[in-house]
């Protein structure tokens, strides 16, 4: 996770110096989250046929070749074949990533005590600390961008993550499943409506975040902050680094409490439903606001730029209560037997919002800037909310 942010920023920065436009920005990173989608939907297949250790290890091993790759990008290619080439480098990113993370999201089902809200707490101590690191990879990306540059900080980063899979070829503990040679492809689909739902939810919640999250925000930051000249680009790239960390960091924090923040040991799973509902339209309320905010702004203001900070920060609070949530509920959802298809296909609607987030980031941004940009994270969000309201106790049992 560190590597994938460190990676996101560099690429994101890089060719945004290089005068690559929003839409072509947003290009670098659609291959990404397609392969995002078919990953979860065969991974939960592979990890049920061949054994979670499996899957985990090729997402380790296939980044180290990715950032490989990337280091041997050619500045003096013309723009059409570095985007071509940064997309199917970014891909088998996607690809990396989303093994290594479906195999850890599964591994908690089935290791994590279910008594005491147990699953809640050990699923959210994951996942916000997956995010923390992430964020922090958001601010290494940069940092390495303005002293290392970035040829070598991608070696760097494949060196370090090369020892890292080596580390964890030799003290894997034993003890998660080996696989099951009669599982089919065709279990991956969700006979759960609940499952379902869930999934529908996701893709409306993280399209919401990326829409603003990928290109649009870090662009707009970029022309507030940016003089043009070499010492003004290292600044802002340090600038924009530390916000994106920061809320990455800030969002992982609050996933990690969110048990606690929702009360979840002493409250039903009805009640919990109830929540995920109410907390996503609790969630619509910030971007309206910082809608409205950039339509009475006209244009790039001191002002606008600081209650953009403050919204997206609160909008990053609310957003990992959410986010929590969904991933606690599609574990409780599911059964151990299927555990890793029903977590596959949840991510898959995962990696299809940020797909959708990441078309309409650059394309919103170039056609109606800020304010499209945050009126199209409202609607998804409340798209999110009425699928959240779909979800009911019984559905469970379908699971």
């Amino acid at each position: 996770m560190l590597t994938d942010g460190a990676l996101r920023m560099l690429v994101l920065l890089h060719f945004h110096t290089l005068g690559f436009s929003p839409v072509q920005l947003a290009y670098l990173f659609i291959l990404y989250e397609i392969a995002g989608i078919v990953t979860n939907l065969c991974a939960g297949w592979i990890a049920a046929r061949f054994g979670l250790t499996s899957t985990l290890y090729a997402g380790l091993g296939l980044q180290v070749l990715a950032l490989l790759a990337l280091a041997m990008l050619d500045p003096a290619w013309a723009i059409g074949l570095s985007v071509v080439f940064v997309m199917l480098v970014q891909g088998a990113s996607g690809v990396a990533k989303d093994l290594a993370k479906m195999s850890a999201k599964s591994a908690v089902k089935l290791l994590a005590p279910a008594e005491g809200g147990g699953l809640f707490r050990w699923v959210a101590l994951l996942t916000g600390s997956k995010n923390m690191v992430k964020g922090v990879g958001f601010l290494l990306g940069a940092a390495l961008l303005a002293t290392l540059g970035f040829v070598w900080a991608v070696l760097g980063m494949a060196a370090i993550l090369a020892l890292i899979l080596a580390a964890v070829l030799v003290a894997m503990p034993a003890g998660l499943p080996k696989g099951r040679k009669g599982a089919k492809f065709s279990e991956v689909f969700s006979k759960s409506a609940n499952v379902n739902w869930l999934s529908v939810a996701r893709v409306f919640l993280f399209g919401a975040r990326d829409v603003w999250f990928v290109v649009g925000i870090p662009i707009y930051f970029y022309a507030v902050l940016s003089d043009g000249t070499e010492a003004g680009n290292r600044a802002t790239f340090f600038l924009i680094g530390s916000f994106m960390a920061g809320w990455i960091i800030l969002y992982g924090l609050v996933q990690a409490n969110a048990p606690r923040i929702l009360r979840a040991a002493s409250r039903s799973e009805a009640a919990l439903l109830d929540a995920a509902r109410n907390w996503a339209w609790g969630l619509a309320a910030v971007p309206v606001v910082l809608t409205i905010a950039s339509l009475v702004a006209d244009g790039p203001q001191d002002w606008l730029t600081v209650t953009l900070v403050a919204g997206l920060l609160v909008f990053g609070m609310v957003f990992a209560v959410n986010s929590s949530l969904h991933s606690y509920l599609i574990l409780s959802f599911s059964k151990a037997e299927r555990v890793t298809m029903d977590v596959g296909f949840y991510y898959m609607a995962n990696a299809a919002g940020r797909l959708l987030g990441t078309l309409l980031s650059g394309l919103t941004y170039q056609i109606g800037g800020l304010s499209l940009m945050l009126a199209s994270a409202a609607a998804m969000v409340m798209a999110a909310a009425l699928a959240s309201g779909r979800l009911t106790p019984d559905g469970a049992a379908d699971a």
